[in-house]
């Protein structure tokens, strides 16, 4: 569609011929799906909350970056809307006193890895919320370059990954309390 002006100015036209990473239908497309990914981490954090003492908080944590990132997912430049901002920052600010909280208690408390304690868990939970909360931020200004693109796919696989990892680590849920060994 030439002339339209729906082009991005710099990115390759698709087309079946010419189907690269570098197209920005392409990296949409990607950047969609790195946020469903993501909505379906934020909603599963909530999901096994339900037998922590402090469920009702922690649930709520998840949920808000949950919903806030299925609208991306459904419909990306909701970023630029003064509400989706207002919120993300909000929830963002209050993840953020959270992880400096739980900073201070890891350094001062703290023996093991951080993932053997429940605060250390709960710390990279908070700061995978502000950092992907960041990383949508402004998604809306621009085309989804290169470079977020590689951090979202990057970040959005992780907790996967550490989650495969902690389940398969059965010494290290060994120290866990009892309402997170039936956490996966």
């Amino acid at each position: 569609m030439e002339g339209s002006g729906t082009e991005q100015k710099g990115s390759p036209k698709c087309s079946f011929l010419t189907n690269s990473l570098l197209c920005h239908e392409n990296r949409q497309r990607l950047w969609r799906i790195c946020n469903f990914i993501m909505f379906g981490f934020f909603s599963l954090a909530a999901y096994v909350q339900i037998n922590d003492p402090d469920a009702e908080m922690w649930i709520v944590i998840y949920m808000i970056p949950a919903v806030l990132i299925l609208f991306v997912s459904i419909k990306p430049d909701i970023t630029g809307h003064v509400i989706w901002k207002l919120l993300a920052d909000l929830h963002s600010a209050v993840c953020a006193v959270g992880a400096i909280y739980l900073s201070g208690c890891l350094y001062f408390y703290t023996s093991k890895n951080i993932l053997h304690e429940e605060e250390g868990r709960e710390l990279s939970g908070l700061l995978i919320i502000s950092g992907w909360l960041l990383l949508c931020r402004k998604s809306h200004q621009s085309a989804i370059g290169a470079i977020r693109l590689i951090i979202a796919i990057s970040v959005s696989t992780a907790p996967f990954f550490i989650w495969i990892y902690i389940y398969i680590d059965k010494e290290m849920r060994t120290s866990w309390p009892q309402h997170c060994k039936t956490v996966i």
